[in-house]
């Protein structure tokens, strides 16, 4: 079997993968299982950074990392991927810095990943790129002479046409994508919108999964991501630290119904639109003041980007008018908290929430969505409320689907959610939870490594005859 080769922006953790998530643990036993090595950025800049890998023995894989000079992570990663990919693909072009300096960064720094790792690779590697940091990276490897299968994996969602048709060079972006074997995306919903631009755009030819543009052919699917499943609800019932965080809040909680909801702190997550949706159920259901306790937790990211500190201080100010209005001396209608939770901490949060709220305004797949079901008590589930516009939406059609940009939609699905019966509880709950069984992180990863395979395979057969 070949060795595996991931790039992706962060590398490990390898030793803690467990509490990391189910896409480190699905990353790092196939890496076990190939003798792999994981490469990325080290995390570190500095002045001095040279083109050289610093690499870590971590049982039987290795681990392989780069330090990034201060202008590069500025361009690279604060700039073209973060103030630029990261807000077009997800739609808000009013927030994109269109830089030509990040651009020429971003290019730089991918032909700097590639440049280090060339030597590192064996001939027989199977390399997996993934994400929106390395949109550049496999084209630049193939400039270099590499003839491995290269696969390639977007998180986030791909944008429609006209949206990335306002990205200047969007053209030599896509051109680069095609330097990979296979590209992968959360949802159909993706690949048609790829699929749209490749055509319409750049007068490619479609063939079923097939596209073929720039002189090469390249296979497009979609690959939902999942977690693993069977492991965090094993966490969720029976973990001391998940059965702590639970008797906890429910002790707290008394007979108030908690809605949870946890995010990453950022514009995607449509978490001030959530707060104006609360703050109406408050407004037109009055039956639901001091029966319901509301517990935002979104973890602060990317604090030195603008965009971020105003979407915080809005937030401040939300949930500050929401408890100065509605509030009592023995009742906050609203908790919002700036930090992370142990994953294991969470899985007891989760069962002890009788509605799961997760409305992005965009999102690839959002995991919470997912992990907040595989919480929940089988024989007393909790709702799951979930945007339309979250790729999970797709997977799992038995939660209430909502509009997050509808304040009094959202308000009356909390409602609905608060009365529902037991019955019907049970019956989505169920039909959920065998979908995320059978579409789970490992089936994710086993998919995408077939069709590598597969496509490698055909490539090399074609090449020969």
């Amino acid at each position: 079997m070949s060795r595996l080769v991931v790039v992706s922006n962060r590398v490990g953790p390898v030793k803690d993968a467990a509490r990391a998530g189910g896409l480190a643990v699905a990353l790092v036993d196939a890496l076990r299982a190939r003798g792999g090595l994981w490469y990325g950025w080290s995390g570190k800049t500095d002045k001095r950074a040279v083109d050289y890998a610093s690499i870590e023995d971590a049982e039987s894989l290795s681990l392989a990392t780069v330090d990034l000079t201060p202008e590069e992570y500025e361009d690279y990663y604060n700039g073209f991927a973060n103030r630029c990919l990261w807000p077009l693909f997800h739609y808000r072009i009013d927030l994109t810095a269109f830089d030509r300096r990040y651009y020429e960064g971003y290019r730089r720094v991918n032909a700097k990943f590639a440049r280090v790792l060339y030597p590192l690779l064996r001939a027989d590697d199977t390399i997996w790129v993934h994400d929106y940091h390395f949109l550049a990276f496999g084209n630049e490897l193939r400039q270099m002479g590499a003839e491995q299968p290269i696969g390639f994996f977007l998180h986030i969602p791909f944008p429609a046409r006209e949206v990335l048709a306002a990205l200047p060079h969007h053209d030599a972006m896509v051109r680069g994508l095609f330097a990979y074997d296979v590209l992968g995306f959360q949802t159909e919903q993706d690949c048609e919108r790829f699929r749209d631009y490749v055509v319409r755009e750049a007068h490619g030819i479609a063939n079923g999964d097939k596209l073929h543009c720039f002189g090469r052919t390249v296979t497009i699917r979609a690959f939902p991501i999942g977690i693993d499943t069977e492991g965090f609800a094993d966490i969720a019932a029976n973990d001391k630290d998940a059965r702590r965080q639970f008797d906890k809040v429910t002790k707290g909680l008394g007979d108030r119904t908690q809605i949870v909801g946890v995010d990453r702190l950022d514009y995607t997550k449509g978490i001030a639109e959530r707060f104006q949706a609360y703050e109406r159920l408050l407004q037109e259901y009055p039956d639901t003041r001091r029966e319901v306790s509301y517990l935002q937790i979104a973890a602060a990211s990317r604090g030195e980007v603008l965009e971020y500190r105003q979407m915080r201080e809005e937030l401040d100010g939300l949930s500050g008018h929401i408890n100065g209005t509605f509030g009592d001396f023995d009742w906050t209608p609203l908790r919002y908290l700036n930090k992370p939770l142990p994953r294991r901490a969470l899985a007891g949060l989760y069962r002890a929430s009788k509605i799961g709220l997760v409305t992005p305004l965009r999102d690839g797949m959002n995991l919470v969505a997912k992990e907040y079901v595989a919480a929940q008590d089988p024989e007393d589930p909790g709702v799951l409320i979930l945007s339309r516009f979250a790729g999970a939406s797709y997977q799992m059609p038995e939660a209430v689907i909502v509009n997050p940009y509808d304040s009094k939609g959202v308000a009356d699905a909390l409602q609905i959610a608060r009365y529902m019966s037991l019955q019907e509880r049970r019956e989505r709950f169920e039909a959920l939870m065998k979908r995320l069984r059978a579409e789970d992180v490992a089936q994710w990863r086993d998919d995408f490594m077939s069709t590598l395979a597969t496509v490698t395979r055909r490539r090399t057969i074609s090449a020969v005859s």
